[in-house]
């Protein structure tokens, strides 16, 4: 299992701030958190970057094509839709940058 290097402490609250769903599709199962902006792009470990989602979610928002859903979003979708839902959640003070 890859890790984000996050506490349990902040991954039970970026799950319960979601309401232990996806923040996309509302499902409830397999869920992981998901860093909005990548660490690599200067993303932060805080809760304005993170956000729940299901595997299906994840997996496409880091490229992998799922075949059995061809509607699906594409995977810079995605990321619109994980950056969109955090600017709302958090605005006007979105800032993913915070470490």
């Amino acid at each position: 299992m890859i890790s984000a290097n996050l506490t349990n402490a902040v991954r039970k609250a970026v799950y319960k701030r979601d309401n232990w769903s996806c923040a996309l599709c509302d499902s409830p199962r397999g869920l992981q958190v998901h860093h909005a902006v990548p660490r690599s792009e200067g993303g932060g470990d805080c809760h304005h970057n993170l956000i729940t989602l299901c595997w299906r979610c994840h997996a496409v928002a880091h490229g992998t094509r799922m075949p059995e859903y061809p509607d699906w979003m594409d995977q810079g979708e995605l990321r619109q839709a994980c950056v969109e839902y955090l600017a709302d959640l958090y605005a006007p003070d979105w800032y993913p940058y915070r470490i």
